[in-house]
Order: structure tokens, then C-alpha cells, then sequence
């Protein structure tokens, strides 16, 4: 199934709805769909030991949350290492340059525009150039990333989401799964023992690891994680409301809402 347009998507809900679950299950339905994990990002980066990997290392080290300006620069910077961007610091290629060049540069001959540097700002002129904001090559799913009206409102000026899904299920259902969610620590792979249960109970079905229950996986914790993400999470979605690409659905499992995930993605897009 080949896409008419570019999607440009967010998934919005609460800890433990199943953002994951979906988020994979689109990926898989819909290949041109590619994923940009915020948390990714910034493991390789510090893992990679990058000039803004170090940086974040040293303020996740001292207990301190890494900036909305570092994250935007991770984000930014493999957009523009996918060739998506337009604009950005003089001395990267950027699309416009390269056209300059040929009259049909593609976006695989401008992908390795932004490679040189991590270090970018995304505020100095770079944002989505007219070629990628309506390729369906340039799909993909933002994870993570944002979670706060502010984090969107600076994320519109670079690349603007086209669809924002708010995943509604009831709270006694999540605290259910909660308490039956086990984790990959190294990879962050989630299993559940009601619904996606590992192949050998207790033990990662790629590498054979034992798996763990995260320390914050208790009603109480919970709680207060879920009180936190409505009072951001809702201004966040009426911002998306404003600008027309916010749909929500509704669902007691990842089973359920799934097939209605597909079917207006596909209205959307296909």
C-alpha cells in the first residue's frame, strides 16, 4: 500500500495505553511509515559518544532533564540527515542548494546533507523543505516528542505534524496492564503477560535475558505519572484540535484499536 501524501504523525495517551503496541503495528501495516524515536536518538547519541550525545550524558549524569532545545536539535538533525530539510546553518547542503545543482535533486542525493554535525540549532532558518513535506517518502512517525504545547509549538516552525491520535483507554484497564508488564531493559522491548506475553515466561524472546518490572510500575507511581500526563496532555491536544489534525480513538485493548488505527490512517493518507 503505497501513500498519496506525506504522514507526518504523532501518537498521544497515557503510560501504558499501548502507544508502542501501535506505533509498531503502523510500521509494520504501512512501510513507507518510518519511526524517529526521540529516546532512541539520545541512547545513540550518548552511546555514539557524539559532541551532543557527551552533553546530554553530562546532564542526565547530574540528574537533570535534557532541554526541549537539545531534543529538537537530535530531532532536527535526522530530518536533516534524511534529507527533509530545507534551510539550517550556511555551511551544510541543504535541498535548495543542491537544486541549485541539478533541477531535480532528489532527497536520497541531499539525505547526507546534515551528517557533518550534530551540533545544530534548529531555530537558524531549518525546517521542512516543499519537496519532503509532501513526499510520501518522507513519512514517519515521531515518538516521544512532543509532549507540552511548547515542545509542539517549536516543533510546527521546523516540521509540522499532519496527524495527532489521542489513544483513550480506561484507567482501571491500563492499571490492570500495568501490573502485568514486563520489560527488556538494554532495549526497552515492553511484553505483557495478558496479551503479549514473551515466548518463555520471564525471559526476552530475542536475546534470552531475564526481564525486569520497572520500579515505577505501581499503583500508586502510576497515579501520579497519569495525573501529570492529563494536566499536559490536554492543551497539547486542544493545540492539534486548533490546527484541524487531531483524531481520537477510543478502545479496551491495542486489538481493538488497532483495525480502527489502520482504517483512518488509510482515509488519511492512502
Amino acid at each position: 500500500m503505497r501513500l498519496r501524501r506525506a504522514a507526518r504523525v504523532i501518537l498521544v495517551g497515557a503510560p501504558g495505553v499501548g502507544k508502542g503496541t501501535q506505533s509498531e503495528r503502523l510500521l509494520t501495516r504501512f512501510p513507507q511509515l518510518s519511526a524517529i524515536s526521540s529516546g532512541d536518538l539520545l541512547r545513540h547519541n550518548v552511546k555514539s559518544r557524539t559532541p551532543l550525545g557527551i552533553r546530554v550524558e553530562q546532564t542526565m549524569k547530574t540528574g537533570g532533564l535534557v532541554s526541549d532545545d537539545l531534543i529538537l536539535r537530535l530531532i532536527t538533525n535526522e530530518l536533516g540527515r534524511r534529507g527533509w530539510l530545507y534551510g539550517g546553518r550556511p555551511n551544510l547542503m541543504t535541498l535548495s542548494s543542491s537544486a541549485m545543482m541539478g533541477e531535480a535533486a532528489s532527497l536520497e542525493e541531499t539525505a547526507g546533507a546534515f551528517e557533518s554535525t550534530l551540533d545544530v540549532d534548529p531555530l537558524a532558518g531549518a525546517s521542512l523543505s516543499s519537496q519532503a513535506s509532501e513526499d510520501p517518502t518522507a513519512s514517519f512517525l515521531l515518538d516521544g516528542f512532543p509532549r507540552t504545547v511548547a515542545q509542539a509549538e517549536r516543533l510546527d516552525g521546523i516540521v509540522p505534524i499532519n496527524w495527532a491520535v489521542s489513544i483513550r483507554t480506561p484507567l482501571d484497564v491500563i492499571m490492570e496492564r500495568i501490573s502485568s508488564r514486563w520489560v527488556h531493559e538494554p532495549s526497552g522491548r515492553v511484553y505483557n503477560t495478558t496479551f503479549n506475553a514473551p515466548k518463555v515466561p520471564g525471559f526476552d524472546d530475542i536475546t534470552g535475558d531475564p526481564l525486569v518490572q520497572r520500579a515505577d510500575d505501581t499503583e500508586e507511581v502510576y497515579k501520579a505519572r497519569y495525573q501529570k500526563f492529563q494536566e499536559t496532555s490536554e492543551p497539547l491536544l486542544e493545540h492539534y484540535a486548533k490546527k484541524g489534525v487531531l483524531w481520537e480513538v477510543n478502545g479496551m485493548s491495542s486489538d481493538e484499536i488497532s483495525p480502527k488505527l489502520y482504517q483512518e490512517f488509510e482515509r488519511q493518507f492512502l
